[in-house]
């Protein structure tokens, strides 16, 4: 499947790395859907990279509104028929997490409702369109705190980042990849957690040492991987990570 041909919807690409990884796969001919909960910073981003000569589209999908999900689904199945590549790009954190004895249970539940429950509910609604295609993608973004390897290495560098929310919800996040690509294994659905690397955009604060355009460099290539493809895996821009 050529670049012409495929269709892609990144959740949460109004801006940051999602807009930059929405911006990277239309620049191969990809017609991406830009899904954002904001129809005024959707319509923005879809201007900005029009301007660019590029085919992009924009629906609205709020990870804590199913309905909203639904309906997007239901508009990308009216006017495409099928979904080849899915970003799970959205995703929140919240000033009132922390480490286990600090965070607020409320932060927690607000996170791993976006997160990882809200993933998955777009991960359900997508895939019956996702099953349409020849060769789909599904690519999560997760993040090396969401690795129980390195959260429990006195050695690593991610070990003192204690964000049980935000951790625990990209934990959630990696076990969906693990058991959706078992469970579609003999489908040419491909499955993969990605870490981009620590970016500067609002998610960090803008203290990252990787630019959006840096970032976006590894959910693209596997969202665009081709045959024989693995699935399964959890990858950062070093290589496989630990889960």
């Amino acid at each position: 499947m050529n670049g012409r041909n495929r269709i892609a919807l990144v959740t949460g690409a109004n801006k940051g790395i999602g807009l930059e990884i929405a911006r990277q796969l239309a620049q191969t001919g990809t017609l991406v859907i830009i899904g954002a909960r904001d129809a005024g910073r959707a319509r923005n981003a879809v201007e900005g990279l029009s301007l660019q000569g590029l085919a992009v589209q924009s629906t609205l999908i709020d990870l804590n509104y199913h309905a909203s999900i639904a309906a997007a689904a239901e508009t990308i199945g009216t006017e495409h028929g099928r979904l080849d590549i899915l970003v799970n790009n959205a995703g929140i954190v919240d000033a009132e997490d922390g480490p286990p004895t600090a965070a607020t249970p409320e932060a927690a539940r607000r996170i791993l409702d976006t997160n990882f429950v809200g993933t998955l509910a777009v991960t359900q609604a997508m895939l019956p369109l996702l099953r349409q295609s020849s060769a789909a993608r599904i690519v999560n973004l997760s993040t090396s705190l969401g690795s129980l390897t390195l959260n429990g290495d006195p050695d690593s560098t991610f070990y003192s980042q204690r964000f049980i929310g935000y951790n625990a919800s990209k934990a959630a996040l990696n076990m969906l990849t693990v058991q959706l690509a078992e469970e579609l294994r003999d489908t040419p659905i491909v499955v993969n957690s990605v870490s981009p690397g620590f970016v500067k955009t609002d998610l960090t604060g803008h203290n990252g040492f990787m630019t959006v355009e840096e970032g976006a460099k590894l959910p693209v290539e596997y969202a665009l991987l081709g045959e024989n493809a693995v699935s399964g895996q959890f990858v950062e821009p070093d290589g496989v990570t630990p889960w």
